[in-house]
């Protein structure tokens, strides 16, 4: 039986969305894992572009791109802020991972600032029927401010333009990951 996560969730939705040729943006590229899932399901006409401002995660993602032989990925070592300087538009997926690098320095992590210009600018860049993943991660000594700006920010979005939705896995203890979920178009 499958164990249901976040990330999971995540997935199947996204699956519903993408097709082969389409662009796609890891906003945060991390280890490469949604890169990785991204580049498989547009294929090789399509396009991936993974952002990170960590070289050890551009490090990690080019290592994981390199070992499956993807050739249609792009990273980028430069804040997810600023997507919008290397993509013109025409986005069918974006995907966030907030909180920090798996195995990596906790200090270093999303803020709520730069994360809510990071969905904005995003919001733009998706087409008709586009969607944003978000997936927050939270807890420990980081994250409860970023979750709670998000959530607030998400009730903002214009409902005329985009659809939000937010998921809780009510029965798990320890600050359990949340999933958002936008598509542009009502």
């Amino acid at each position: 039986m499958k164990k249901w996560n976040t990330l999971n969730v995540s997935h199947e939705v996204i699956r519903t969305f993408v097709r082969k040729g389409d662009i796609c943006i890891d906003a945060t590229a991390g280890r490469g894992f949604d890169t990785i899932f991204l580049a498989e399901l547009v294929g090789d006409c399509g396009k991936v572009y993974a952002f990170d401002i960590q070289q050890e995660a551009i490090d990690s993602t080019n290592l994981l791109v390199q070992s499956k032989g993807i050739g249609n990925v792009t990273t980028i070592l430069d804040s997810h802020t600023n997507m919008d300087s290397y993509i013109d538009g025409g986005v069918s997926c974006i995907t966030f991972n907030f909180g920090w690098l798996p195995k990596g320095n906790h200090k270093i992590c999303t803020r709520p600032d730069t994360s809510i210009i990071a969905i904005d600018k995003g919001l733009e860049l998706l087409k008709d029927n586009g969607i944003m993943s978000l997936c927050i991660y939270y807890g420990k000594d980081t994250g409860f401010a970023e979750r709670d700006a998000i959530l607030e920010h998400l009730t903002t979005i214009d409902s005329n333009r985009y659809t939000a939705i937010v998921t809780n896995f009510s029965n798990r203890p320890n600050c359990p990951p949340i999933f958002a979920l936008i598509v542009k178009g009502v």
